[in-house]
């Protein structure tokens, strides 16, 4: 039986809270995150016929608890963490509850899985890896994409993140003042990356996922509402909104992608371009200045344009070029092209582009054939347009980018063809 979208939601939602809830009672990383994920199974099976039950949280906290436990008990190598377990548990009744747990299910313990996920004790690559998988909920084919490697690559880096996690037995609490910026660089980058997962899926058959968009802006306020004064918590917040304010008008009703400079500008969140112009017009005078003010700068000015024709796109070249200082990487210089392009001519814009031939990174990324394709067609240089989109269109895993660029190519294809 199909689940309910409700019922899709609370088990999304609850997951990494589960998760949370578990290692801060139990540690193992690892296997608390397999009694999870059975917890998850059983109420994928379980509540389509039974019921959505009053305390959904508390109702997946028992049961991967007593999943956990019976992993540890048939376990003789955690046989004194066993007993300790056990004990805390009498058989068929729910958790008693901890010390300073009196409320498990009531308790949110994402953030906190956040900063665990993003101990020092792991590499900066495993850090935004593990935190994907436990708390964004991404497979290991949408991460591997995020970071442009191999699938079988960042399997790999999770399955060590998660026996690091193990060896080292970290404690799950908050970082202490001192451990705060390095963790949380990664914590924003990990969010960063969920957010884009969101707004413009990887691979399947929807361009977005909202509820991975929802959670990223979701965490990044409860982390702006912790640290008010950090500029570059502010900053993704910020960047957030403005883009995802223009959700609506991304997608036509067939579920068509529709390109920033067609879109109904009527159908964007108002409230949205709003509270983002607000945080972002606060922190920049302020705060020491970093890539994601910089992009929510960026995205400020698009969304602040009534019309696409009334973009300062001399503002945002400006932009570009200091993100490109601040943050230098390829999909900076890719948007910077544009920014040029639109500027000082396609020529200018098709150059810059070239200086990416070579980097590995972006060789079969579809968004360089992408943006290529989109120069050569505003330079007069069809044939040259069409084969960029045809070839962009191959190499990308998401079905509406595919069908919007193969309807480009299509546009460019002369008649006797």
């Amino acid at each position: 039986m199909t689940r309910e979208p409700r019922e899709e939601d609370l088990l999304r939602e609850s997951a990494p809270q589960v998760l949370g809830a578990l290692v801060r009672r139990y540690g193992h990383f690892d296997a608390c995150e397999d009694a999870v994920q059975e917890a998850l199974l059983a109420a994928a099976v379980q509540w389509p016929r039974d019921g959505v039950p009053a305390s959904p949280r508390g109702w997946l906290i028992t049961v991967a608890s007593r999943r956990l436990i019976d992993r540890l008990r048939s376990d003789r190598a955690r046989q004194e963490r066993e007993t300790a377990a056990a004990a805390q548990e009498p058989p068929g009744t729910l958790l008693a509850p901890g010390p300073g747990d009196e409320h498990p299910a009531d308790r949110d313990d994402t953030l906190t899985l956040l900063f665990l996920c993003c101990h020092p004790a792991l590499s900066a690559a495993s850090q935004v890896a593990l935190t994907l998988r436990a708390v964004g909920g991404l497979t290991t084919a949408q991460i591997a994409s995020a970071f442009l490697v191999p699938e079988a690559t960042m399997a790999q880096r999770i399955s060590r993140a998660k026996q690091r996690v193990k060896s080292t037995g970290v404690p799950f609490r908050m970082p202490d003042e001192n451990e705060r910026p390095d963790r949380l660089r990664a914590v924003l980058q990990v969010l960063y990356l969920i957010f884009n997962e969101g707004y413009t899926a990887t691979s399947g058959p929807a361009l977005q996922r909202v509820e991975l968009a929802t959670e990223a802006i979701r965490l990044a306020r409860e982390i702006h509402r912790l640290l008010p004064e950090d500029g570059e918590a502010a900053g993704l917040l910020a960047l957030m909104l403005l883009t995802d304010a223009r959700r609506r008008a991304r997608t036509r009703p067939d579920g068509a992608l529709v390109p920033l400079a067609e879109q109904d500008r009527a159908l964007w969140d108002r409230e949205a371009v709003e509270e983002g112009v607000a945080i972002i017009s606060r922190t920049l005078p302020r705060a020491a200045i970093g890539p994601y003010q910089l992009q929510a700068a960026i995205a400020a000015v698009h969304d602040e344009a009534p019309r696409a024709e009334d973009t300062d796109w001399p503002q945002i070249l400006a932009l570009y070029r200091l993100l490109e200082r601040v943050a230098p990487g390829p999909m900076v210089t890719l948007n910077h092209a544009v920014a040029l392009a639109m500027v000082a001519g396609p020529k200018a814009g098709l150059d810059l582009l070239a200086t990416l031939d070579s980097d590995t990174r972006m060789a079969r990324h579809h968004r360089l054939d992408a943006v290529r394709a989109h120069l050569l067609e505003m330079a007069g240089d069809r044939e040259g347009a069409r084969s960029a989109y045809r070839t962009a269109a191959r190499r990308t895993t998401s079905l509406p980018e595919r069908r919007y660029l193969e309807g480009r190519a299509a546009r460019l294809t002369p008649l006797h063809e």
